[in-house]
Formats: C-alpha cells, structure tokens, sequence
C-alpha cells in the first residue's frame, strides 16, 4: 500500500533480491526449477552467457545457466555468480633459483663488474641471473673474445672496493684461454670458465630438444657445424635465439656454468676484508 510517494508496504512484506553466492568448486546447490541437486564441477563464460555446472551424488552432470536461474543453498534461495579471478601467484623463485624478492630496487650499480666473453654469454647470464644480479648492483659486460684481456684488466684497476669477475669460453688446461686467464688473475680479479667450445653447449641438449651437441671437426666454425649438423638453417644469431627461448630456469642449464656464474657473483659481492 502507498500514501503519496511513501511506501507503507511492511519490511516482511517487501521482496529482496537473493544473495549473491560465488559458485565455488564443490559447493552443493539445487536448481529450484529442476529440483537437481549437487556440487558445483566448473563454471565457464559462454556465448549464452555464464554456466555452472552440477555434480550429483550418482556422478550425473547437468549445466545450468547462472542468471537468471533461482538455487537453493542451506534452505535459502541465492543467486549463483562466478567466482573471482584468482590473484596471479608470484614466483618464489627467481630464474637462477634464487628465494624471490617481491617489489625489489635495483641497487645502485657497484664498482666491481662481471665480464664474460661474448654477446650469447651476457644474453644467458641476463635470463638467468638478471634478477639477482640487479638486486646485487652487480653490472655484466661483455667482451668480443679475450686477446685483449690483459690490456682490458690492466685499465680496469681491479681493488678490492671494485673487483672484476671474468668468465671465459672453454677454460681447460694448455689451452690458450688457461695461459690469459693465469696472467690476469689475481686478488682483486678472478677468472672462471666452463669447459664448452661455445656457452651454446651449456645449454642441456633436451632442454633444446635434441639428443646432444654434435661433434664439430676441428678447422670449421663451431656455430655453423652446429647448424648443419642439426638442419638449422645457418643463421648463427636466429639459432642462438632458439636456444636461448628454451632456457627457462638454472635448470635447464649445465652445473659446469652454474657453478662458475655463481662463484663470481660470490666474489663481486662479497665483503672487502679488513
């Protein structure tokens, strides 16, 4: 009943919509129309508009449409919604496996520098260690090959307020990377490598999907034997771009790397002694 623009319908009276109840899995509901009575399995948005669908306890699966459809819960009549967008879970764990830092700063860029010896080399060590290295202050540069390290270390001035941490291609004894890196080493500048050809082979061949890295014959560009080998076309950059979208984490990368990347980061970062 209404007087004039009043409402003088009593509160038990008026009728109130029915509460909104996100359709979560394995809540129980029952469509009133039907009767059907179950858990709820998924909800999904269709051309029709939104759908739940229900579980009976006889495994029978009926789709109902969200709106503008009457269910009932607990004995009271609701309206069934879709849930709300799960939150995007953040990593925990950085590319180098790393506890993650949510909403870190880079630091301020330390005097002390990484140098590795080629452009592949600093690609790799960004994807998996970039975001340690920016929370560390910790700049990587690379060299074009190592000829000129000496001259290159020597400019540099490494102390021990600026160390310089130097990572070089196929570092094994006699060869002429071991005599470099022995005459530039010293306190303030340490020197690591891995014993592969190219930073290509550290990569694990099933992370690239193939079987393992093909024997190239001494005398024959490595990159281009590679891509013969495995019917790349030869193209050494587009290869190296194929390769380096498989690497995801450390893991997908040989612990004869892993191991000296994180030497020298340890021995950049770390402390001067007193």
């Amino acid at each position: 009943m209404r007087y004039g623009h009043v409402d003088l319908t009593p509160p038990w009276k008026k009728s109130h919509p029915a509460p909104e109840v996100p359709a979560e899995p394995g809540l129980v509901a029952e469509e009133v129309a039907t009767g059907f009575c179950g858990a709820v399995i998924r909800t999904e948005k269709t051309a029709e508009g939104p759908t739940v669908t229900l579980e009976d306890r006889f495994g029978r699966h009926r789709v109902f449409p969200l709106a503008p459809r009457a269910f009932m819960i607990d004995g009271r009549t609701v309206t069934l919604v879709r849930p709300a967008a799960a939150a995007p879970q953040r990593p925990t764990r950085t590319a180098s496996g790393s506890l993650a830092v949510p909403n870190a700063r880079a630091r301020v860029a330390r005097a002390g520098r990484i140098y590795v010896e080629g452009r592949h080399d600093a690609e790799l060590v960004e994807k998996v260690w970039g975001d340690d290295l920016r929370i560390e202050g910790v700049v990587v540069e690379y060299l074009s090959g190592i000829d000129d390290l000496p001259a290159i270390v020597a400019d540099f001035a490494p102390d021990q307020d600026a160390r310089l941490g130097i990572l070089v291609d196929h570092l094994v004894p006699g060869s002429k990377e071991s005599r470099i890196a022995a005459e530039v080493t010293s306190a303030h500048a340490l020197v690591v490598g891995h014993p592969y050809i190219d930073v290509w082979e550290a990569v694990k061949p099933a992370s690239v999907g193939i079987a393992a890295w093909p024997a190239i014959p001494r005398g024959q560009d490595w990159k281009t034997g590679v891509c013969r080998a495995l019917n790349w076309p030869e193209n050494t950059g587009a290869a190296w771009q194929r390769i380096l979208a498989t690497v995801t984490t450390y893991k997908d990368l040989e612990p004869e790397l892993l191991g000296r990347v994180e030497e020298l980061i340890d021995f950049v970062t770390s402390p001067p002694h007193t």
